[in-house]
C-alpha cells in the first residue's frame, strides 16, 4: 500500500484534479491482492490533499479581516472561497454525486461563515478559532477529490482528519499523538482499504482528544502523509508537487539547477530541517523511523523519475548533495566575561529562546561567546531584553545563510577548501559544521547570496569540474514553484 500526498498546486483547478484521478487510476504500487482465480482485487492507496492553491492564505486573511471587525470583507471573502470550491464540483461528473458534494461544501462554508461572525463582534482571533478557520480549506478539499475520484470509477471514501489525526491542543502548530492517532488511522483506513476503496484525507488537520479543531502548522500536509504512511506500514510515501523533484539550488538565483535522483534520510532531514519547500521539516521523522522510503514526484509530469529518498543511497563521486539557502536571517551574538568555566550558562541562554518559542538553526561558540542565527524576528526584543540580563547582546539582520549538504562531506577531506576557495573575498559572518558532519553552513550579508551561491553551485556541480561530481543527477524542468533547499519564500504548493 502506498500514501499519494497532493499538494495546492497539483488540486489547484479541475484540470489539476483530472490529472490526479488519472495518476492514481496508474498508480503502479496499488498492488493486486491475491484471491480466488480472478478474483484478485487492487488494493486502494491513500490520497492525502492540500487545500486548494491559495485557499489557505486566503482563509487566514479572512480571519484578520474578522478580527479586526471588517465583517463585510470577511464575508465577501467567505463568498468568493465557496464559490470557487463549488465550481470544482464540476469535476464530479455524476449529478447526484454533485448534489451531495455540494451540500457537504456548503456546510463547511456555513461554519465558516458563523465563525467569522462570532469573531468579527469578538474583535480578535485566538489561535484556536485560527484552526478552525484554517482547516476549511483541507476539509473541503478532501471531500472534492473523493468525490472526483468516486465518480471517475475510482470508489473512494472521505475520511476527516479530525477523527484520525489526535494532537495536543498547541493550536496552529499541535503536534500528534502517536498511540491514539495511529488506532484512530488504522480503525478509520483499514476497512476501507480491505474492500479497495481508497480513503482521502485532507492534510494539515488534526483534532484534540476533545475535539477540538487543530492544525499541524503550514506544510503539515506533508506530515499528514507521514503519519499516515507510518501508522499503516505502508511500502511507499509519494508526495505530488509541481516539479520534478529536490533541486540542487534554489533556481531563483541558479539559472541551472539539477534535479537530486537519490537522497538518504539522513541529508533529506538536514535539508528539510534547512527548509526545503519539498518537505515538511517533521514530514522525514515518521518515514525514518518506519524505514518507508519517500518519493517526490510532479503532478504535472508523472513521467518524471523524481527523488527517491531511503535508509542509505548509492555512494556518489559528489561530496555535496544540494545546497541549502535562505534570507530574512538575524545574527544575535551572546557576550559574557563570567561565561568562561560557568556552570549553566548554555541552559540558561537557551532557555530565553525555548520560553519564547524561537527556534536557532545555527550555533557557534567560543570561551567568552556564543552566536545563534534565528529566522523568526517576531520575539527578538523579549529575546534581547531577557538575555541581558546575564549577558552583553547584540543582533545584527539582513543575513543570508547557505548550508551545503552532502554525505559525502563526511569523508571528503578536500571539500573545506573547495568550499572557502568558492566564497573568497565574500565577508563570513558564521560558519558551522553540523555533529553529523553532513553540512556545513556559512552566513553572508544577504546581498552577498546571489553570487556566493552560484559560485558554490558551480563549484560542486558545474560541469567543468567533474572530479567533484558524480553522475545521474538530471537537469531541472522549469517550474514556478521551488520546492528545493531554500527558505526565502513559502510555496502555494503547502498547507
Amino acid at each position: 500500500m502506498i500514501v499519494m500526498k497532493f499538494g495546492g498546486t497539483s488540486v489547484k483547478d479541475r484540470a489539476a484534479i483530472e490529472r490526479v484521478i488519472e495518476i492514481v487510476r496508474r498508480a503502479p504500487a496499488a498492488a493486486i491482492v491475491p484471491g480466488d482465480g480472478a478474483n484478485g482485487r487492487r488494493e486502494a492507496p491513500v490520497v492525502v490533499v492540500s487545500a486548494l492553491a491559495g485557499v489557505t492564505d486566503r482563509l487566514l486573511g479572512i480571519a484578520a479581516e474578522a478580527g479586526a471587525g471588517d465583517i463585510d470583507a470577511a464575508r465577501a471573502n467567505v463568498r468568493s472561497l465557496r464559490q470557487r470550491h463549488h465550481g470544482m464540483a464540476s469535476v464530479v461528473i455524476d449529478p447526484a454525486l454533485r448534489a451531495t458534494l455540494i451540500a457537504d461544501l456548503d456546510r463547511e462554508f456555513d461554519e465558516l461563515d458563523r465563525i467569522v461572525g462570532a469573531l468579527a463582534v469578538l474583535g480578535e482571533v485566538s489561535p484556536r478559532w485560527l484552526d478552525a478557520i484554517a482547516a476549511t480549506g483541507e476539509l473541503a478539499s478532501s471531500r472534492i477529490v473523493a468525490a472526483a475520484l468516486t465518480a471517475h470509477g475510482q470508489a473512494a471514501a472521505w475520511v476527516d482528519a479530525r477523527a484520525v489525526v489526535v494532537t495536543n491542543d498547541e493550536f496552529t502548530s499541535a503536534v500528534p499523538v502517536a498511540d491514539p492517532t495511529n488506532a484512530a488511522i488504522r480503525a478509520a483506513v483499514e476497512p476501507l482499504l480491505s474492500q479497495g476503496v481508497i480513503p482521502v484525507v485532507g492534510g494539515f488537520v488534526g483534532a484534540t482528544g476533545r475535539g477540538v479543531t487543530t492544525t499541524l502548522g503550514r506544510g503539515g500536509s506533508d506530515f499528514t502523509g507521514a503519519i499516515v504512511g507510518a501508522a499503516l506500514g505502508a511500502s511507499e510515501i509519494q508526495i505530488w508537487t509541481d516539479v520534478d523533484g529536490m533541486l540542487t539550488a534554489d533556481p531563483r538565483v541558479i539559472s541551472d539547477p539539477q534535479v537530486v535522483p537519490h537522497l538518504s534520510f539522513e541529508e533529506a532531514s538536514e535539508l528539510a530541517y534547512f527548509g526545503a519547500k519539498v518537505l515538511h521539516p517533521a514530514t522525514i521523522q515518521p518515514a525514518v523511523r518506519r524505514d518507508i522510503p519517500v518519493r517526490i514526484l510532479n503532478s504535472q509530469r508523472p513521467e518524471a523519475s523524481g527523488t527517491l529518498i531511503t535508509a542509505t543511497r548509492p555512494p556518489g563521486r559528489r561530496a555535496v548533495t544540494a545546497i541549502a539557502s535562505k534570507t530574512g536571517v538575524t545574527v544575535v551574538n551572546i557576550t559574557s566575561t563570567r561565561m568562561l568555566m560557568t556552570h549553566g550558562f548554555l541552559r540558561r541562554l537557551f532557555e530565553v529562546f525555548e520560553r519564547h518559542k524561537t527556534s536557532v538553526d545555527v550555533v557557534t561558540t567560543s570561551e567568552v561567546s556564543v552566536s545563534v542565527t534565528v529566522d523568526d524576528r517576531r520575539r527578538l526584543p523579549a529575546i534581547v531584553a531577557d538575555l541581558s540580563e546575564f549577558a552583553d547582546v547584540s543582533s545584527e539582520g539582513d543575513l543570508a545563510l547557505i548550508c551545503a549538504v552532502g554525505d559525502g562531506i563526511i569523508t571528503d577531506r578536500a571539500f573545506a577548501g573547495h568550499l572557502l576557495s568558492a566564497v573568497d573575498g565574500v565577508p563570513l559572518r558564521m560558519v558551522s559544521q553540523a555533529a553529523s558532519r553532513r553540512n556545513v553552513t556559512i552566513v553572508i550579508a544577504a546581498a552577498d547570496l546571489p553570487a556566493a551561491l552560484n559560485r558554490l553551485h558551480d563549484q560542486f556541480f558545474g560541469e567543468a569540474d567533474d572530479s567533484l561530481a558524480g553522475g545521474g543527477l538530471q537537469p531541472a524542468a522549469p517550474s514556478t514553484e521551488y520546492v528545493g533547499p531554500s527558505f526565502s519564500s513559502a510555496s502555494q504548493d503547502r498547507s
